[in-house]
């Protein structure tokens, strides 16, 4: 019982994704007189290291463009996921929106050395590889956000401004307070979750991908990991499906995803609640936008962050649970706010 929990709980809140996990296959394009070359269905960069990256480009075309915004998906996602800003809202403030696939994630390469540092690393080759400039925008999703935090620490004279969306937490951070933290069912099932990870990996992708007992993989519309209005949203979104037993049953699969959780969950070179103000002449901004409903990442600890990092600018939306990038009004108060300043009252924490 407790393993289906651990399994639920890291499947369920985590693995989010419309689109497989599964990295899309290259075709190999053999001529007589070329050397046989990797054709992918979007384009990609190459990296220092050697590996691929694929990104997809939303919004206005880059050189015509007043912003540009870098976008990280999360857990089990890619850069398909459905970032609900209006093509109005582009088109208006002219935003080229930059989405790509993180390490070992649809047609981009894994890495079996992720960590903190490379994922800034990628973000900020990605960008000068692309000819962003010396400064861009970036939006960090869920998961997602282990690698803006790390860009937040590495490579803060590169970012015009930044907005964590429903950032997860983790445990680990020694400045997080036991009396926060000692009864949240959370806490317990992470430290599960990464122990399972780090030392099981065989069994626990054994037990994703069997079939002689449920295992948990597919919590489509539980109420215990989703808020109404994230229900709504699983309703109302068509081919939305989180990971199956077909997807992680690939073992590179599995191991990009291994990689990624442990990387997330572990523990960090830096605690974020130590960083100082890296803009104290406001130059940039750091926004957190957190759902009040949100079951994923309760709001009371987004709260205590905020409260220990004030020059962070704290959105709170009333009815908003963790799929908040899902709402196109959410998505256009968090390019208005990053970009413009703008902050509706109506987002402010009661």
């Amino acid at each position: 019982m407790v393993f289906r929990k651990v399994v639920g709980l890291m499947m369920g809140c985590l693995g989010l994704t419309k689109q497989p996990t599964r990295p899309a296959p290259c075709a190999e394009n053999s001529g007589s007189l070329q050397i046989d070359q990797i054709v992918c269905n979007s384009p990609r960069i190459k990296l220092s290291d050697g590996r691929f990256l694929a990104y997809r480009e939303r919004g206005v075309p880059k050189n015509k463009s007043n912003y540009r915004v870098i976008v990280v998906h999360g857990f089990g996602s890619s850069k398909e996921m459905n970032f609900m800003a209006p093509e109005e809202l582009l088109d208006e403030l002219s935003i080229y929106l930059l989405l790509f696939d993180r390490a070992g994630y649809g047609e981009s390469d894994p890495n079996t050395k992720r960590s903190l540092k490379s994922e800034a690393s990628d973000i900020e080759e990605l960008a000068d590889k692309l000819q962003l400039g010396s400064k861009f925008y970036v939006v960090g999703v869920s998961l997602g956000c282990y690698p803006t935090w790390s860009c937040l620490k590495r490579i803060p004279n590169r970012l015009a401004g930044i907005s964590l969306v429903v950032p997860y937490i983790n445990y680990k951070w020694p400045s997080l307070p036991a009396d926060l933290t000692k009864d949240d069912y959370r806490r317990g099932l992470s430290r599960w979750m990464y122990r399972v990870a780090r030392y099981t990996p065989g069994l626990l992708h054994w037990w994703l991908t069997q079939k002689l007992f449920p295992s948990s993989t597919v919590l489509d519309r539980n109420p215990a990991f989703f808020s109404n209005k994230d229900l709504e949203v699983l309703k109302n979104t068509p081919g939305y499906q989180l990971l199956s037993q077909n997807k992680l049953r690939e073992r590179s699969v599995f191991d990009s995803l291994r990689r990624d959780f442990m990387v997330a969950f572990g523990k960090w070179d830096f605690d974020p609640m130590d960083l100082c103000n890296p803009y104290p002449q406001k130059e940039s901004l750091v926004h957190i936008w957190q759902g009040y409903e949100d079951k994923v990442v309760p709001f009371q600890l987004q709260r205590y962050v905020w409260n220990k990092l004030p020059w962070i600018r704290y959105h709170e939306v009333p009815d908003g649970g963790h799929l908040l990038v899902y709402d196109s009004a959410v998505c256009e108060a968090i390019l208005r706010s990053l970009l413009l300043g703008e902050d509706s009252l109506m987002y402010r924490p009661q």
